[in-house]
């Protein structure tokens, strides 16, 4: 059976799809809290493909799915096992939302700037240090409060880094994705 199309409603602005593929119980959760903030469709993967994500299991999911032009796929991902990033890149038509060390590290941004190598345990404790309740794979209250007041200087703290490096994240793409769609269904 062929992918089935949406069909724009005549007149109306037609919300795209976002398609995340992620490989952690974490990146899972902030998609979703993204999900219920922009309130715009997302079908998210998690931690089904793993790190076997590949072009054709992209496709395979899209295949029954509706789909529309203007859909975005993306792949989040920490890039802190061997050879991760290479096998990201080869993949065609997605953006990359890669976090190296991990996931922790674009959250730690929300809260300061980190300019030296990391690893995971490090983001991770440091963001337990900032946020007392937080635990890895959780998004709780006060964490969700911090991405939400302080996006704007992670963004800018991200776009600092340097791409794929160690300490970097790319998640900022998504968000400037989500309010250039915001801004758009708005006018």
């Amino acid at each position: 059976m062929n992918s089935r199309k949406r069909n724009a409603p005549r007149g109306k602005r037609m919300k795209p799809t976002f398609f995340v593929f992620c490989e952690g119980k974490t990146e899972e959760l902030y998609v979703k809290y993204l999900k219920s903030k922009y309130r715009i469709p997302f079908e998210i993967d998690a931690q089904i493909a793993k790190n076997r994500i590949n072009e054709k299991y992209i496709k395979a999911y899209k295949k029954n799915k509706f789909t529309h032009p203007k859909d975005k796929t993306f792949l989040l991902y920490d890039t802190d096992a061997p050879k991760m990033l290479e096998k990201l890149q080869k993949i065609q038509g997605v953006i990359l939302l890669v976090s190296n060390p991990c996931i922790e590290l674009w959250f730690l941004l929300h809260y300061k700037p980190q300019n030296a190598n990391v690893d995971c345990k490090y983001c991770v404790k440091e963001l337990s240090k900032l946020n007392k309740k937080y635990i890895k794979t959780t998004l709780d209250t006060r964490l969700k409060e911090c991405l939400e007041s302080n996006i704007e200087r992670a963004v800018s703290r991200a776009k600092k880094l340097n791409h794929y490096k160690n300490p970097s994240s790319t998640v900022y793409l998504l968000i400037e994705e989500l309010e250039r769609v915001k801004n758009d269904i708005t006018r």
